[in-house]
């Protein structure tokens, strides 16, 4: 066992089904959808999942299944809780946020400067 396995507890994907009681076919799926999930892979290929891992897949189920939230919003939430904005999924997703980056920067140079000579 290495330093890094030391000092990480890392969990099968069984292991994390039983901790969390989220099926395997849906972590898998989640790790599609939810850019915060990222399990390690082991050399063998088998995925790996922290201390940290299972606690975003508990925040995840909790915001799915209990608040009721949608899988969007749910992504957005948890980008949010991390102080992550999250990289876009693909170019229109990154055309979207270029869009909406030049909205805000017409509309703050549309803005009065506040130079008024009024005395």
């Amino acid at each position: 066992m290495n330093t890094e396995e030391q000092d990480v507890k890392l969990h099968s994907i069984s292991e994390t089904r039983d901790i969390t009681g989220v099926p395997p076919h849906l972590l898998r799926q989640w790790e599609e959808r939810f850019p915060q999930l990222r399990p390690r892979r082991l050399r063998t290929g088998r995925r790996a999942y922290t201390a940290r891992d299972i606690a975003i897949i508990r925040r995840i189920k909790a915001l799915l299944k209990h608040e009721g939230m949608t899988t969007q919003g749910a992504r957005t939430r948890l980008a949010q809780e991390l102080g992550e904005t999250g990289r876009p999924k693909n170019k229109q997703d990154m055309l979207d946020i270029l869009d909406k980056i030049a909205d805000e920067a017409r509309a703050i140079l549309s803005l009065p400067d506040g130079s008024d000579n009024r005395a």
